[in-house]
C-alpha cells in the first residue's frame, strides 16, 4: 500500500533550522539593524567603539562608558552593549599584561612583574593595605593610560574595516531586494 500523494503546493515549507549561537545572538541582530535603516557608518562606529570599550582594563566601567557614549553620539545602545560584553573574555586575557605594562610605565614594574596572591598577602602583612593599594593603583592607572593610547588607533582601524563590510552587506541586501535603497 502506497501513501497518498500530496501535491507540492500543499506542502508547507519546512522551517529553517536555527543557525549557530553566534549567528543568532550576534550576526542576526547586526543584520537586523542594517535592515531597519541604521547606516553602515553608524553601525561600524557602534561596533568599533563597543570593541574598544569592552577591552577597558578596569572592571565595572564598560557598561557606563558605552552607555554614555552611545547616548551622546546617538548610536545603537543595544548593539554597543552586546559587542562590549562579548569582548569580556579578551578583557580578562589582556588584564594582567596591561597591569604589568602599566606598572612598568609608571614605575614599580619590578614589583608587579611577579605579583602573586602570596606576595600580595606578604605585602599587606608587612606594609599594610596602603602599600598594596598604592602599588595596584599605579598599575591600574598605567594600564588605563596604555589602553587609552591604543584605543584610538584600534577604533579607527576597526571603523574602516567594519564600514566596508557593512556597506557590502547593504549592497547585497539592496541587490536581492531585501532592503529598499
Amino acid at each position: 500500500m502506497c501513501p497518498p500523494e500530496i501535491p507540492p503546493s500543499s506542502i508547507a515549507e519546512l522551517p529553517k533550522p536555527p543557525g549557530s549561537w553566534v549567528y543568532r545572538r550576534v550576526l542576526a541582530p547586526m543584520l537586523a539593524l542594517l535592515k531597519a535603516g541604521l547606516s553602515p557608518e553608524k553601525l561600524a562606529l557602534t561596533v568599533s567603539l563597543g570593541v574598544a570599550f569592552g577591552l577597558v582594563p578596569t572592571f565595572g566601567i564598560t557598561s557606563v562608558v558605552s552607555t554614555a557614549t552611545a547616548l551622546r553620539l546617538q548610536l545603537n545602545l543595544a548593539a554597543m552593549q552586546l559587542v562590549a560584553h562579548l569582548m569580556s573574555a579578551f578583557q580578562l586575557v589582556l588584564l594582567v599584561p596591561l597591569l604589568r605594562a602599566g606598572a612598568i610605565v609608571l614605575g614599580h614594574g619590578h614589583e608587579v612583574a611577579n605579583l602573586t596572591l602570596t606576595s600580595l598577602r606578604r605585602l599587606i602583612a608587612h606594609d599594610g593595605w596602603g602599600a598594596a593599594g598604592h602599588l595596584l593603583w599605579r598599575a591600574q592607572l598605567g594600564a588605563l593610560l596604555l589602553w587609552a593610547l591604543a584605543a584610538g588607533p584600534l577604533v579607527a582601524v576597526l571603523y574602516y574595516l567594519f564600514r566596508r563590510v557593512f556597506r557590502r552587506v547593504v549592497a547585497r541586501q539592496v541587490a536581492s531586494g531585501m532592503v529598499r535603497g
